[in-house]
């Protein structure tokens, strides 16, 4: 008698605790979902991980990076642009807002078709980081900074001046790449011979002039007559360059006429590169890289 109750009460023990473990499995089963079912909740698994963002649209701005100043979509690695997307020139954005005087700080100095003027300055600090030599003659023999250019821009003057000489123009350069400090010098020079407002009218204030993008150079005829004089105008390379130089990603940057604009004198033998595209919109609708980005209103 005795064993059949201990039979009985170990037979409602076990029952009992078969029970008790049952309730606890359901509780766990309504907090703890399996992933891919939390996942249909609302969130979708990626490479092992969940995300609640998927699906959502793209933010809007996706080719925000695409419109800054670019150069030319053939050869600015890394940037691809249509020949009829304009691209933008928001100058003053990102590198430091404005100087004292009103002047726009350059966002992206490294770009090929930055504008740089007298309300475009270029940061303090900028050093262009791949000049080279270009292998061209120039009017002088040392090899001096001022031989230098950025790496594309050098390799496009290359180009230029050899198909130059295939068509019987032998062409020279006379300046090209300064840095900050020489054109400081260059520019205090002027004003104390000419007073300061007759030097900004062919001299740039330092940081904003071309030159010290390693983008820009000044030719001559390979005699070095007429170099950086008005005189240059009616030489046969003054008119070779101004038929040809977008052929090869350079512009006349400051065009006669257009004074009041580029804020410059008219000058013949400056070249400036911009890349290819650019060049030809600029070169076919006749306007300068100041009316290419709107930078000012046109005086007409």
């Amino acid at each position: 008698m005795k064993k059949r109750r201990k039979r009985l009460l170990l037979f409602v023990m076990v029952c009992a605790a078969m029970v008790i473990g049952y309730s606890f499995l359901k509780t766990g089963d309504s907090e703890t979902l399996p992933a891919k079912q939390a996942a249909g909740n609302g969130a979708v698994e990626s490479g092992g991980e969940v995300s609640g963002n998927a699906g959502s649209e793209p933010d809007g701005d996706a080719t925000a990076e695409g419109n800054a100043a670019i150069g030319d979509s053939d050869t600015n690695a890394g940037t691809a642009t249509s020949p009829t997307d304009k691209p933008s020139q928001d100058a003053g954005a990102g590198e430091g807002g404005q100087t004292e005087d009103g002047m726009a700080v350059i966002a992206k100095p490294e770009e090929m078709a930055v504008l740089v003027n007298k309300q475009h300055k270029l940061p303090e600090e900028y050093n262009p980081s791949d000049l080279v030599y270009p292998d061209v003659r120039f009017i002088f023999s040392e090899k001096a900074d001022k031989r230098k250019m950025r790496q594309e821009a050098a390799t496009a003057l290359e180009k230029m001046f050899g198909a130059a000489e295939s068509d019987n123009i032998l062409l020279a350069g006379v300046s090209a790449y300064r840095s900050h400090s020489t054109q400081k010098t260059l520019f205090d020079r002027y004003v104390k011979r000419d007073g300061l407002e007759k030097a900004r009218t062919y001299s740039a204030f330092p940081g904003t002039s071309e030159h010290e993008t390693g983008l820009a150079i000044d030719v001559s005829g390979s005699d070095g007559k007429c170099a950086a004089a008005d005189c240059f105008a009616d030489t046969k390379e003054a008119l070779w360059l101004e038929q040809h130089a977008h052929d090869y990603g350079f512009i006349i940057r400051y065009p006669e006429g257009k004074e009041e604009i580029t804020g410059y004198q008219y000058e013949p033998w400056h070249l400036r590169y911009v890349g290819k595209d650019l060049a030809a919109e600029i070169a076919e609708s006749g306007e300068t890289l100041e009316e290419y980005f709107d930078a000012v209103p046109v005086t007409k």
